[in-house]
């Protein structure tokens, strides 16, 4: 009994120790959890405050046109009015982090590896059209901008919209500064040029959108055909080899131009990948499993600037924009034509394309000069 009673009075301070040293460290261990509970919780608060920075279309939210302190510091010594190499680029990228900018202007004979485009059928994509899409680019044979402008370090681009509120603006010489000088569809330059300038590079339409009097059109620019259906193609198949017959222009809903006064070198075929990339992630229209459908569509105004986000080092926009509170004020520069005149669209979603183009200049990605936008 007596060893069993020796163990035990030797063995309770030591049971009493522990206990204590157990409690201590239990205290010591619970501080630091407690302690960093709190720290794990402001990150998983910064964590959705991050992700709120960004809208649905992964656009920054606070826009103020602000260079980061990185580009400050690569663009801050360059002259007033010189053109800043990679600016689109990286101004884009700062309010938009997703953005990747190799996309080709045109199409060329390597068309099929672009794999962005190549599961989509038109407008979206070339699917279904490889084999006349060959065909075409075999007869232009040149496929980029043209040797001057491929070899320039920098390439300052403007997109001319057709809006009425280009008129009295006196832009003309301003215009005709850029390098590259975007017109789209019909809109005419003779008679306008102190307004619109008189500089055309290249002239974005589809077929019905197509100048038809061969004297509207200026004398130096490139045909730039944006296809939007299956039959666009077939169409500029027989504006580039015009000894072919188009006897039957069906598929189209107005008229289109049967002759272009253009060399078949002289005509190009945008990218469609910019209508894929305007529509579904910078707008964010209705995917519709990649099929044209209702107010899927961008206009082919920003299918140009988002053509010139990939191609430019700088980009300026002028003619955008429609004020639906004027509605006696013309729609467009060159006809009489009201803004009341404009109906809903079927194809495309003016409102929301409009908060994109917000962004654009609000995040100091493009310069609109006539503040339409």
């Amino acid at each position: 009994m007596r060893p069993t009673r020796s163990v035990i009075i030797l063995l309770c301070p030591m049971l009493v120790l522990g206990f204590l040293y157990y409690s201590a460290g239990r205290l010591q261990l619970r501080t630091p959890v407690q302690k960093a509970q709190p720290d794990l919780d402001s990150l998983r608060s910064t964590g959705r405050e991050v992700a709120s920075v960004y809208d649905n279309q992964g656009f920054l939210h606070k826009l103020d046109g602000k260079l980061p302190l990185e580009l400050q510091y690569k663009y801050g010594n360059l002259s007033k009015g010189e053109c800043k190499p990679g600016y689109t680029e990286a101004k884009m990228t700062s309010i938009y982090p997703k953005f990747l900018k190799p996309a080709p202007m045109f199409l060329d004979k390597n068309f099929k590896r672009l794999s962005k485009i190549s599961s989509y059928q038109p407008p979206f994509g070339v699917k279904t059209q490889e084999k006349i899409i060959d065909n075409i680019l075999d007869g232009t044979k040149i496929y980029s901008l043209g040797s001057e402008l491929d070899s320039m370090s920098c390439m300052r681009c403007i997109i001319i919209g057709n809006g009425g509120i280009l008129s009295n603006k006196s832009l003309g010489s301003k215009i005709d500064e850029y390098d590259v000088v975007v017109r789209l569809n019909e809109a005419p330059v003779s008679g306008f040029e102190k307004d619109v300038g008189s500089k055309t590079t290249m002239r974005i339409t589809y077929p019905e959108g197509t100048i038809q009097k061969l004297e509207r059109y200026e004398k130096n620019s490139l045909f730039v055909l944006s296809a939007f259906k299956p039959v666009d193609f077939k169409w500029l198949r027989h504006i580039v080899y015009n000894k072919e017959k188009m006897r039957k222009m069906e598929g189209f809903w107005k008229s289109v131009a049967r002759v272009i006064p253009r060399e078949p070198e002289e005509i190009r075929i945008l990218n469609p990948y910019f209508i894929q990339e305007a529509a579904f992630k910078f707008i964010g229209l209705p995917h519709n499993n990649g099929v044209m459908g209702r107010g899927n569509i961008p206009t082919l105004g920003t299918v140009a600037i988002t053509m010139a986000l990939h191609n430019c080092d700088e980009v300026a926009v002028a003619g955008f924009g429609y004020d639906m509170s004027t509605p006696r004020a013309p729609l467009h520069y060159y006809e009489k034509l009201m803004m009341s005149a404009i109906k809903e669209s079927w194809t495309h979603n003016i409102s929301k394309e409009k908060e994109f183009l917000q962004k654009l200049v609000k995040g100091g990605v493009i310069q609109d000069l006539t503040g339409g936008i």
